[in-house]
């Protein structure tokens, strides 16, 4: 027997080596024909025939093994031509096979979706992932058209970890927050648009200028240190195509709004989104404002119209000129009715109501980009960025009112427009000036002008005895007339350099140092005045219809002296203002080495020198007072990256990061809302943050992924939105605790469930990721009273963090269906999202946490090509159409504070590419 098994074994070990004798190799380069032959990662080779293939590394290069004899050779990439190389492998040698290959004659919308050079493809972009150093996601121009995702907001919320705010573009990521989180564009930083937050609302961005997000959940040295949730940053469309021009109509509705017989909104506002109403001449003695009180009955059918358009020039011998510009509008209308209430802790009404709110939102995006490639080593850009948003909101109050309505019979108006214009230069460039030296730079001008012109609100009671309704008059700030703007400006540059070191024997870099400086610097204005109507004492009885309130509130009543106009400061008009000033110089090291061939390590450590100062001069400091601080950062960082084997990675990360508060929550300014009312606090200070992150990642395939990640983070001094012990129960901003942490895994996985067809395909791909998360942080009373003025009750000694679900869920099951022959397509895609309860703020006055409950929604998305040139396309969202609430958990039981539906969403459109 044992005779037997040698005889076997040795003779298996002569048919193979006779086998490898008769095997050769077949490797190479592959090239881009469209950008000067640059080098072209993830190009599927293979060898006709057979299941031999793999696809370019990093360098564009490749090596396959096969048996001697003759060959067909198939390179191809999404977006370009499939090329056929006739090859012939001899035995024991390697045949060398370079090839570049173009775009062609291929169908434009490949090229523009899913081309190598825009990196919007799925694959490329999960490759990119696999063999990064850092730890990030992206997500691409792709993926968010299969999940039918129209703005930036949305689309982030489609990763592991991250939740949007309901009615708002303000993101979650890990449970922190707005102040935890940045956003940057192309690398470079952008401005709020919200005097309330640090960061731009993502929903004005529409994803027709998006080539792809990254999402930065870890932090590296080459960041602005104000960091500890994640950065955000949008890559803008970048064309490299020969040319494109493609046109969009499409039309939506919200079945709240279609079904509101009377969907009424303010009179006064443009409906394109651009308005101009400035305060009015002389308002304290003439009546002399513009809108109307009287609210227009309006048709809530919405629609979007967008052309794109992209061409190449060659110049010269190695040049080439890249030209892609967008132009689109959008508009959309949103109807719900609920409950929204404010109770105390004994759940006796403050405030008690049945509301209605009529939404008109607009977008205009304009963006026009210039990529200018001098040869394979330099290359400099320019992007410019256009866009104007507006929302216009009729909000009804009707219901209980303290000290005016107390037998639920109170009225409240109030009509909102907010205009935003963002504008977004920047000049970029990269340039190899050798095999080791590679130069970067960029820098930007951007600037936001956020309008809130003519906001109205009017206070009423029903007057049983005159069977009508007669104005409040406890206090003149019951009618009033507002206007806010704001002005920021901000310059930023980036410079860095990167030189590599330690060549070995393969011609590869072990080690590589990059230096650099960030410098970020911005001025903000902001200005308001409010008008307040005082009502005469022999008015006070007078009926009036409140929805024609400018029979009352007109030229001639305000000459006989029925009421009066008066601002904070009495007959001044002069407004409230705050400036802030905020400069950033930051210089940073990386050391990126090579410490085995599985093991590599990036050490990073960044000084940043901050100063910031705010001014202000308002109701409640008349006399005008300035506070500023200045602070040096010395922020390291860690990561290691250990290669399991080509398609599994193990990485490890840890950093100090700081959390800076911003101007607004320093100034003493108060804004008053509805339900409530907000105020600054000048002994605000930046919280400190540590941050530690493993991750393990499998890539089964080049378009599969299963990732698992263990993260940890803990917060000095975090800030929070609190109520005040003060007879308005104002909100304010405080460092409540001495410290706060959060520990959390994420899983995520990306699978071809079957893929069948040689010409045509059918193919059901699914994708989920989940996040769950715990989150902790000491709430200290006596902390808050010794370092500010203010008189706070906590009610809690612990309590999670504001905006953190325990629970996240995101799961999509994609169906594709290509016909080859006549270029047409289907792709059909069911998305769903889900976030468990979370704070929306912290209990104090022994009333509990106001806690914004779980919600789910399922989404249908339908996109089709009926040919090369025709698509059409649907969209259903939030199928399940489920309740949005939020409660206050009192001690005795929870309260329900805030209730309504949202509605379904539906949607069609049409594309057409010439």
């Amino acid at each position: 027997m044992k005779f037997k098994f040698l005889f076997l074994f040795i003779a298996f070990l002569f048919c193979t080596f006779g086998f490898s004798q008769n095997k050769g190799k077949v490797s190479g380069l592959i090239t881009d024909a469209d950008l000067n032959n640059e080098a072209m990662p993830f190009v599927n080779v293979m060898i006709k025939g057979t299941t031999i293939g793999n696809a370019t590394d990093m360098d564009g290069k490749y090596e396959l093994s096969a048996d001697a004899g003759n060959h067909i050779l198939i390179v191809s990439f999404v977006g370009y031509e499939t090329v056929e190389i006739p090859f012939e492998i001899t035995a024991n040698q390697t045949t060398i096979i370079n090839k570049a290959i173009g775009s062609g004659s291929v169908k434009l919308e490949d090229i523009v979706i899913q081309s190598r050079a825009n990196r919007a493809n799925e694959t490329v972009l999960l490759m990119q992932q696999r063999d990064a150093i850092e730890i990030k996601q992206n997500i691409g121009a792709q993926e968010l058209s299969r999940k039918g995702v129209s703005d930036v907001a949305t689309a982030v919320t489609k990763t592991t970890g991250i939740t949007k705010q309901e009615g708002s573009g303000t993101i979650y990521v890990r449970g922190l927050g707005d102040r935890y989180n940045s956003t940057t564009m192309n690398g470079l930083p952008i401005p709020s648009n919200d005097p309330e937050r640090k960061n731009i609302s993502l929903g004005i961005f529409s994803t027709d200028i998006v080539e792809y997000i990254s999402i930065d959940k870890v932090y590296g040295a080459a960041m602005y240190g104000d960091f500890a949730g994640g950065n955000v940053d949008i890559i803008s469309k970048d064309f490299k195509a020969k040319s494109m021009l493609e046109f969009e109509i499409g039309s939506s509705i919200n079945t709240n709004a279609v079904s509101e017989d009377n969907f009424m909104l303010q009179q006064g506002p443009s409906k394109s989104g651009f308005s101009n109403s400035d305060i009015p001449n002389n308002p304290l003695n003439t009546f002399s404002f513009k809108n109307s009180l009287v609210p227009e009955k309006v048709v809530p059918f919405s629609g979007n119209i967008a052309i794109r358009g992209g061409k190449s020039f060659d110049i010269g011998e190695q040049g080439k000129l890249n030209l892609f510009a967008t132009a689109g509008f959008e508009n959309g209308y949103t109807y719900k009715e609920g409950i929204n209430r404010s109770v105390n802790a004994q759940e006796a009404n403050l405030k008690s109501f049945d509301q209605k709110t009529y939404s008109y939102n607009t977008s205009s995006t304009g963006m026009f980009n210039a990529g200018y490639r001098f040869n394979q080593n330099n290359k400099i850009s320019y992007n410019f960025l256009y866009v104007n948003s507006s929302s216009q909101v009729n909000d009804e109050y009707k219901g209980f009112i303290r000290d005016i309505a107390e037998n639920n019979n109170g009225l409240i108006r109030r009509g909102t427009y907010t205009q935003n214009q963002l504008m977004v230069n920047q000049l970029l460039g990269a340039h190899k000036i050798n095999d080791r030296l590679e130069f970067n730079w960029g820098t930007s001008f951007n600037k936001i002008e956020s309008q809130m012109p003519d906001r109205t609100q009017n206070t009423l009671w029903f007057n049983e005895a005159e069977n009508g309704y007669n104005f409040a008059v406890n206090t003149t700030t019951d009618n009033h007339r507002y206007y806010q703007s704001l002005s920021e400006d901000e310059f930023a540059v980036n410079v860095s350099g990167a030189y590599k070191f330690m060549k070995d024997a393969s011609d590869s870099f072990k080690g590589k140092l990059t230096l650099g400086y960030n410098g970020r610097f911005k001025k903000r204005d902001f200005e308001a005045t409010q008008f307040n109507f005082n009502i005469a004492n022999n008015q006070s009885t007078t009926v009036v219809d409140p929805y024609n309130l400018d029979a009352f509130f007109n030229g001639a009543n305000f000459n006989n002296g029925f009421f009066t106009i008066e601002t904070f400061s009495g007959n001044n008009i002069k407004p409230q203002t705050y400036n802030g000033e905020q400069n950033i110089h930051a210089a940073f090291g990386l050391v990126e080495y090579k410490l085995s061939p599985k093991l590599t390590t990036v050490i990073g450590l960044r000084a940043e020198r901050i100063f910031q100062d705010v001014a202000w001069k308002t109701q409640i400091d008349n006399s005008g007072t300035n506070e500023s601080f200045e602070r040096n950062e010395f922020l390291p960082s860690l990561l290691l990256k250990y290669e399991v084997n080509n398609k599994q990675n193990i990485r490890l990360a840890a950093s100090k990061t700081y959390t800076l508060p911003q101007f607004k929550e320093r100034a003493l300014f108060v804004y008053e809302d509805v339900t409530e009312v907000k105020v600054g606090n000048p002994f605000l200070y930046p919280s400190e943050d540590y941050n530690l992150d493993l991750k393990y990642e499998f890539f089964p395939e080049n378009d599969e992924l299963i990732s698992f990640t263990v993260f940890g983070k803990y917060i000095l001094n975090p800030i929070n939105e609190i109520t005040l012990a003060s007879s308005t129960n104002d909100i304010s901003f405080i460092n409540t605790g001495d410290s706060g942490q959060a520990f959390g895994v994420e899983f995520e996985i990306r699978k071809n469930i079957f893929k069948l067809g040689a010409e045509d395909t059918n193919k059901l791909s699914a994708g989920f990721n989940a996040s769950y998360m715990k989150t902790d942080q000491e709430l200290d009373s006596e902390k808050v009273r010794d370092e500010t003025n203010y008189n706070i009750n906590l009610t809690d000694t612990k309590a999670a963090f504001t905006g953190a679900s325990d629970l996240l869920l995101n799961g999509d099951l994609s169906f594709l269906k290509e016909w080859k022959e006549s270029e047409a397509s289907l792709m059909t895609t069911v998305a769903y999202s889900y976030f468990s309860d979370r704070i929306y703020a912290l209990g104090t006055e022994t009333k509990g946490n106001l806690v914004d409950k779980a919600v789910g929604t399922l989404d249908l998305i339908v996109r089709s090509k009926i040919n090369k040139s025709l698509g059409l396309n649907f969209a259903a969202k939030n199928l399940l159409d489920p309740k949005i609430e939020r409660t206050q958990e009192n001690t005795s039981k929870d309260v329900t504070v805030l209730s309504y539906k949202k509605g379904l969403f539906l949607s069609l459109g049409l594309t057409y590419q010439f």
